[in-house]
């Protein structure tokens, strides 16, 4: 009795096994794009110097963590825009009075950049949650422009207009405003402006099964990836430990801790567009 007992649970562990490496190939499919070309550099790829980071809110670079630690490794000059302080956030874990915290985010932010390597960033003072609402759109453009002409990028690398990376009102404005400055921008003297816009973009097969409403608005408002690079988790998770207020955001939002989502999730996507 006690040698089928044993059996069975040989069985039933081997079984179990199985099926949590079935799992595990599934979900690391989720985190792929099919047909995508894969670089180990997108900013070597693209022959860019000079690359300037245009998002939203301080810990928005985090999702490119690899292609800013790459192009730092290769020697580029990296500048990075954070248009508001994060004023409005949710705090995950509460470690500062609400009325505190933009000042506590501006902080974070400035810290990270110079842990990832940026060699110019200036975080604005724009309204957090309202860029949309508040700021006028040519106003919010021009400010962007105005950058250019200080820092002379020849890539940008911002949101995708029409989804935003997370659906997030701010991440589409300012997208939106970056390629917008991109296109519309007259070159004086040599400097004509940036050559290259990438577009930060999610794995469409996770946002489609585990995202929801948002991830479905993500997936199917955002174009096919031209390429996709190494993530670096070891940038990222030491992101989050210094964005302090935001340390517990991967694990209330996906329900794992950052270092097992970034197991899965360890490319980077962007959709590249030529401007000139």
């Amino acid at each position: 009795m006690l040698k089928l007992l044993g059996r069975i649970g040989a069985i039933v562990g081997g079984i179990a096994l199985l099926v949590s490496m079935v799992g595990a190939i599934w979900l690391d499919s989720l985190f792929e794009e099919p047909g995508v070309k894969h670089v180990t550099s997108l900013t070597q790829e693209l022959g860019a110097k000079r690359v300037m980071a245009i998002f939203a809110h301080p810990d928005d670079e985090q999702l490119v963590a690899g292609l800013l630690v790459a192009a730092k490794a290769e020697g580029a000059d990296l500048g990075m825009i954070t248009a508001t302080r994060g004023e409005a956030g949710t705090q995950m874990p509460k470690i500062v009075h609400q009325q505190h915290l933009g000042i506590i985010r501006m902080a974070e932010a400035l810290k990270n950049s110079y842990a990832l390597g940026i060699d110019a960033h200036e975080v604005w003072p724009m309204p957090d949650g309202a860029l949309e609402r508040d700021v006028p759109f040519l106003s919010l453009a021009a400010e962007i422009t105005k950058a250019f002409h200080r820092f002379e990028p020849d890539l940008v690398v911002t949101f995708w207009p029409e989804s935003g990376a997370t659906g997030h009102r701010d991440h589409m404005r300012i997208g939106l405003a970056a390629q917008h400055a991109v296109r519309q921008f007259e070159g004086i003297h040599v400097y004509q402006g940036p050559s290259n816009i990438a577009y930060t973009l999610m794995p469409r097969g996770v946002m489609q099964r585990l995202g929801g409403e948002r991830g479905d608005f993500v997936a199917e408002n955002q174009p096919d990836p031209t390429h996709s690079m190494p993530s670096n988790a070891d940038a990222k998770l030491r992101g989050w430990d210094i964005h302090e207020s935001q340390r517990d955001y991967v694990e209330e939002t996906y329900l794992v801790p950052a270092n097992v989502l970034y197991s899965f999730f360890d490319k980077e996507f962007y959709f590249v567009e030529e401007v000139r």
